[in-house]
């Protein structure tokens, strides 16, 4: 089973696609856990999460942990489908919850109440992509399956 879970081929083109998402992932991770780039930290997160969209918590710290450790594990290439199947859930929950009733565009001239689900379908392919390919080139799960 864990053999099937890192098994990759060296293709550059997955790993172009992991490491990109990966870095952007764990910049919005980075936001929810520590504040970094004007987030909210850990617990303004959680607590808008849970109080304000009135997530359960247990979901709340699975989505801040798949920004946040899916971020780092796409951007090494570990356990890189699991890391690309949070993300995808990640973008798919905030899509159908926050973003598909503003609509298909980003909030380009500020006239929306809120931003569309481009960028979503957009992660969400990339992480399909990795989800079906394997962490691809420079990665720890490709050296892992070649050592096995």
């Amino acid at each position: 089973m864990f053999r099937k879970l890192i098994a990759t081929v060296p293709d550059g083109a997955v790993a172009v696609l992991r490491v990109v998402l990966g870095i952007v992932m764990l910049a919005h991770g980075l936001q929810k856990t520590f504040g970094l780039f004007g987030g909210y930290g850990f617990q303004g997160t959680m607590g808008f999460f849970t109080q304000q969209m009135h997530i359960p918590a247990v979901f709340a710290f699975l989505a801040i942990a798949a920004e946040f450790a899916g971020g780092l594990g796409l951007i090494v290439g570990l356990l890189g489908r699991v890391a690309a199947f949070g993300v995808a859930v990640n973008m798919l929950v905030a899509m159908i919850l926050v973003h598909l009733p503003v609509g298909f565009f980003m909030n380009w001239n500020g006239n929306l109440k809120g931003e569309g689900y481009e960028y979503h379908l957009l992660a969400i392919a990339m992480a399909v992509a990795i989800m079906l390919r394997g962490s691809g080139a420079a990665s720890i799960d490709l050296a892992l399956s070649q050592k096995r």
